[in-house]
């Protein structure tokens, strides 16, 4: 895929501090001057069609914790046990929890439209907890869900219907959990992953792709921003070559043969709007090409980077194709 070099870039419509508005203090801690409105889980919510919702801790070390969405009762579904949606929120790694309102909105949409529990777990952020603690974040959580004694897990899901979804750092979470889990996944059992859902998955590269070129300045998700972004969630003195960041770069093909061991589907959702979608849609057609099942979703010019936890009624058309996965 053709680059470009960074000293060619377009001139930056914003300041990359200015857009991440993260400071690093003299003594480590961390200011974050985003200030993102959250919602409170409602275990008890007055309509009993309505998603209940409750906050359970995964690892009081780490401050870890997830959200839990179980679906109203359903005719269709009655006795029936649900398949377990884990999904994993984004935020560049580096700001972001499951209790932010477009989160839970996108989640409880998510359980009500496609009849799934849905389990949102936290994980470490970047810079004070730099990748890859993230992904161990997200496989512990999975071991929590294949160990809990959390009921409504234990009374209302089928464990053997497992489907990993995450958006933006979270779809780079689920490839990357992907790539560690696909040889030893009977350790997860009874947890049986059947498909890795990447979202809008943040990726990068010290080479511009001609999307974000032509994308640069996108007001969602400028790319010097991104570049800010992964200066704090990488391993300290890494750059947008490093696995993390770009799954292409280097040598990957025993990595991705290791996927297609499990049988797994990997679903790739991109939209044309992104200034990341030539990544996306460049790991897709290499995972194809190796044997993996893929499936790309990926929509037009308009749909900017993480479009469907924005805007509602794009998720929902997100939802009913995925209806055909879950």
């Amino acid at each position: 895929m053709a680059g470009q070099h960074p000293d060619l870039d377009p001139a930056p419509a914003v300041n990359a501090d200015d857009y991440v508005k993260i400071v690093v203090n003299p003594d480590g801690t961390v200011t974050r001057g985003h200030h993102i409105p959250n919602t409170p889980a409602d275990p008890d919510p007055h309509q009993p069609s309505a998603v209940r919702t409750k906050d359970v801790p995964l690892n009081p070390a780490h401050n870890t914790w997830a959200r839990i969405y179980l679906p109203g009762p359903s005719p269709t579904r009655a006795d029936q046990k649900l398949p377990l949606v884990v999904y994993y929120h984004g935020g560049g790694f580096v700001w972001c929890s499951p209790a932010n309102t477009v989160h839970h909105v996108f989640c409880s949409l998510m359980a009500a439209k496609l009849g799934a529990v849905v389990v949102s777990p936290s994980y470490r952020l970047a810079p004070e907890h730099r990748l890859p603690a993230a992904y161990d974040d997200a496989i512990e959580a999975l071991r929590w869900v294949r160990t809990t004694e959390e009921e409504w897990l234990r009374e209302g899901v089928d464990f053997s219907r497992c489907y990993l979804l995450g958006t933006s750092a979270g779809g780079n979470i689920v490839y990357h959990v992907g790539l560690r889990l696909c040889a030893a996944a009977a350790d997860l059992e009874p947890l049986v992953i059947r498909t890795l859902i990447l979202h809008h998955p943040f990726f990068g590269g010290s080479k511009r792709t001609e999307s974000e070129v032509r994308l640069f300045n996108n007001p969602t998700l400028p790319v010097n921003g991104a570049d800010r972004v992964w200066e704090l969630a990488l391993p300290a003195g890494a750059n947008r070559d490093h696995e993390y960041c770009n799954p292409t770069a280097g040598e990957r093909s025993d990595e991705w043969e290791g996927m297609k061991k499990p049988g797994w589907r990997v679903v790739v959702v991109g939209g044309g709007g992104d200034p990341m979608i030539d990544r996306q849609r460049e790991l897709a057609a290499k995972l194809e090409a190796k044997g993996v099942q893929v499936v790309g979703l990926f929509s037009s010019e308009g749909d900017y980077h993480g479009v469907e936890i924005l805007e509602p009624a794009k998720a929902e058309l997100l939802f009913d194709k995925l209806k055909g996965i879950i």
